[in-house]
């Protein structure tokens, strides 16, 4: 294998139709990795090579893929483009060292274009730009490139190449800094981009920027000198032109990624503990696992990105996340489905490995067990969720087994049984996400699920004081029961507080817990809507009792009756959950957007700008928000994505608190 000072790791990503997939295929059959280049349209892509991404026809997966180009040795990671799947292009990121972005030349920059940006700007990786499909009859690549400075700045992006000709007529590129034969229509905007770029590459250095102010003329490996380091700087992003369909402008793009693109030396190693080292051909191997399936053949397949070091095939290595020993078997090098295995693989690398007992996404892998754990990846958090059952009897464990195993493939899958609904939820990022859950579900593990629209965890509470007394008496013949208890209720600011005010010895002290208890059950089950009781605190001032039928059982049936009377006359209410949401979209949508929102009963905080699109801010409820993946893409014809976070309970307005209320006592009639 190539020494780490040859390898270039990078995730191509953007919008989803903007060519990620094709530039895979083709960069792969140029550098004669294949036989012949794919095609997702004839289905024989080595990227998306799995049958619900051939029958969708676009990438759902992040594909693994390398070659050879110019001495270099390239690991890329092709990631789907479409919001639902950010959780595969999150993954990525933090296996690569660098991101190319690709743009649609007749869209230009989309939602999905933004995310790929926001993604790489955390991850504080070098940014690249692919403006491809030239060759189409809208393409503009002056208006894509405005729309970019407009978003990022004009001394930030910066052409490499500068196409000739548009549409049918696109033809070749030319080197902004270096060619000479340049077309008279295209000479000015060369001449900016190359005054721009040698502002660049004089910013990082003191002694070339004298120079480069006193009329001095840079040689060409000053050139790329500088232009390697403003790229390191993460102060530029460069940008190149092509079209994949025609290839052309490719062969100059896989030659800059040589040249350009960092190798895994430009960064240090960075751990979860904060300190760092330098990244070495030598040394224990330290990897990060970024990627995990389910192979129908192999079982399951880990995939390890190398940061440091060497890994070899047949040893033993550390698990130094779960502290467990693991057995690496063979390592194979990855191109979609293809597999190549290799004895041993470096800074960069990034392979797969099958087989492994306890070992998961965003674990820490290393040859010794003296190597620090690296930081966690972090997901973005589910927003959209079904309530899961199985569809035949007897099949729930099956179910949940099958569910895990989606979820340990799938970091953006979230499976858990809700503590106050007690519902089994099933969470991802939107209804063709969950549909691709459910559908794994049939085909692989043979099991039928049903989804359907999941309880809002409503709470209740009370506005003002109640009293109320209750006595349980039973005579049954032999020993009875008897209790009497007087409760007093107001609001509190905590979740829940008792106080024993009993004076006299009214209620013996032995069956004050069993007050508490009684009232403690009460409390998981309200009498409004039959949900979780908090903010309240009680008080038991008096009661009576009896030498012999008083028992523990009685004191908790008589608090339970007495605290649900209380709390009607304390005048309760119904509280909802409110959730934080961020919806980015284009300008265009922000009309259709702010209504929707309104409309839910969300509350517009404020508006941003991020990576060139709107971002509404709001506090919606959740029971509002159930839908909004599957509105918010038709509105937006697939161009808003969102984030949603809870943020607090909050009253439920009285008119809509009836409604919710009258419905639970009608479903709840026979009680």
């Amino acid at each position: 294998m190539k020494k780490a000072a040859e390898c270039r790791n990078f995730v191509i990503a953007g919008h989803c139709g903007s060519g990620k997939t094709a530039l895979s295929d083709l960069m792969l059959f140029k550098a004669k990795a294949v036989d012949r280049a794919g095609s997702v349209d004839q289905k024989t892509s080595i990227s998306d090579f799995a049958p619900d991404e051939q029958e969708k026809g676009s990438s759902i997966y992040t594909s693994a893929l390398n070659c050879a180009w110019k001495d270099c040795h390239f690991f890329f990671l092709d990631t789907p483009g479409y919001g639902e799947f950010v959780g595969e292009c999150a993954s990525a990121m933090r296996a690569a060292d660098a991101a190319l972005v690709v743009l649609d030349g007749t869209d230009g920059p989309q939602v999905g274009t933004a995310r790929a940006w926001k993604l790489a700007r955390q991850r504080d990786i070098p940014r690249f730009g692919l403006i491809n499909r030239l060759d189409r009859e809208r393409a503009d690549f002056r208006g894509t490139l405005e729309k970019m400075r407009e978003n990022h700045g004009r001394n930030v992006v910066l052409p490499v190449y500068w196409p000739v000709g548009v549409g049918e007529k696109f033809e070749r590129v030319v080197h902004v800094l270096y060619d000479q034969d340049i077309p008279a229509d295209i000479a000015d905007d060369v001449a900016e981009c190359r005054g721009l770029w040698l502002d660049a590459i004089a910013e990082t250095d003191e002694e070339l920027m004298m120079r480069y102010l006193d009329g001095e003329e840079l040689s060409r490996e000053e050139m790329e000198k500088g232009m390697k380091a403003a790229i390191l700087s993460k102060k530029v992003i460069p940008v190149f032109a092509g079209s994949v369909a025609k290839d052309v402008g490719i062969t100059e793009l896989m030659n800059a990624i040589a040249e350009l693109f960092p190798s895994p030396l430009a960064r240090t190693v960075l751990f979860g503990d904060g300190s760092e080292q330098a990244v070495s051909d030598d040394g224990p191997g330290i990897g990060l696992v970024f990627k995990s399936v389910n192979d129908p053949f192999i079982g399951q397949l880990t995939f390890v990105r190398v940061r440091s070091g060497v890994f070899q095939a047949d040893r033993e290595v550390c698990n130094i996340t779960r502290g467990v020993k693991e057995r690496f078997g063979q390592l194979l090098l990855m191109n979609g489905k293809q597999q190549s295995p290799v004895t041993e693989i470096g800074p960069g690398g990034i392979f797969s490995v099958a087989k492994l007992k306890d070992t998961h996404f965003g674990d820490t892998i290393g040859t010794a067990p003296t190597v620090k754990e690296l930081p966690p990846i972090d997901y973005p958090r589910p927003v959209m969720s079904y309530a899961v059952a199985a569809a035949k009897s007897g099949d729930d464990d099956k179910l949940m087994a099958a569910l895990n195993k989606i979820a340990e493939s799938d970091p953006t899958v979230t499976v858990e049984r809700h503590s106050e609904t007690h519902e089994l939820l099933l969470s991802g990022m939107g209804d063709q996400h969950l549909g691709i859950v459910a559908r794994r579900l049939k085909d692989m593990f043979k099991v039928d699920a049903v989804l359907s629209t999941p309880k809002i965890p409503y709470r209740e509470t009370i506005t003002g004081r109640g009293e109320s007394s209750y006595r349980h008496k039973k005579q049954t013949g032999g020993a009875g029961q008897f209790a009497e208890v007087h409760l007093r209720i107001e609001p509190c600011e905590g979740e829940y507080e008792f106080s024993n005010d009993v004076v006299g010895g009214n209620i013996p002290k032995n069956f004050i817990p069993a007050v508490e208890k009684g009232v403690h059950e009460t409390l998981t089950r309200g009498p409004l809507v039959g949900c979780l009781v908090e903010g309240v605190k009680v008080s038991v001032y008096d009661g009576k009792y009896h030498p012999v039928d008083s028992n523990e059982m009685a004191f908790k049936i008589a608090a339970r009756m007495a605290f649900r009377d209380a709390m009607s006359k304390a005048k309760p209410v119904l509280l909802e959950p409110i959730m934080s949401v961020r919806v980015h979209i284009p300008d265009q949508y922000m009309g259709d957007i702010t209504g929707d929102l309104n409309h839910k009963r969300g509350r517009i905080l404020g508006m941003d700008v991020e990576e060139g699109l709107q971002v509404v801010n709001a506090e919606v409820p959740m029971a509002e928000m159930h839908k909004f993946a599957t509105e918010l893409r038709s509105m937006t014809q697939g161009r808003g994505s969102f984030e949603m976070e809870f943020a607090r309970y909050e009253q439920v307005p009285a008119n809509v608190a009836g409604e919710i209320i009258a419905k639970h006592q009608a479903e709840h009639s026979d009680e």
